[in-house]
């Protein structure tokens, strides 16, 4: 699967413009392929104005967030790789989103899927139903059926 976050990044633009924001972004600058201000990066990162009056040619599709912008007075090409876009939001109040680290998904594109097994490939199963003895069990007693302890949810995939 591709990864959600150019997805979500532009949705997210698009919204806050339409909301009379001013959308910003965060950027961790020590990833491969950055091309940010050194001069302005601190700890590592640069909060950037990626609105229509403070940028040019804004491009947000699924590798990169581009754009040309003026720092100090001097022209510059921006370029921030998808991986390393940690957050969008508004400067006026904070609304927005960061973006957590996806998992890595395995992707079946077709010569991949040529060269898998079946068996190395995720399946569903189906769970087993109760026979009718443990069903009559349960109903004798006269408690209420036990519900699993709350946590925090989780998935598992069956193989």
């Amino acid at each position: 699967m591709l990864t959600s976050r150019p997805y979500l990044a532009r949705g997210l633009y698009e919204w806050l413009l339409d909301n009379e924001q001013t959308p910003y972004i965060v950027v961790d600058a020590g990833k491969p392929g950055v091309k940010v201000p050194q001069q302005f990066v601190q700890n590592g990162q640069i909060v950037l104005n990626v609105a229509p009056a403070a940028v040019r040619d804004l491009l947000i599709d699924n590798a990169a967030v581009t754009f040309g912008a003026r720092f100090s007075g001097q022209p510059m090409q921006v370029i921030v790789p998808m991986d390393a876009l940690i957050a969008i939001y508004a400067r006026e109040n904070g609304v927005g989103m960061v973006f957590g680290q996806e998992p890595v998904m395995p992707s079946f594109a077709s010569e991949e899927k040529a060269e898998l097994d079946e068996t190395e490939r995720p399946a569903l199963e189906s769970v087993e139903q109760r026979s009718d003895s443990t069903e009559d069990e349960a109903s004798s007693d006269e408690e209420a059926p036990t519900r699993p302890e709350k946590g925090k949810p989780s998935l598992r995939i069956v193989k």
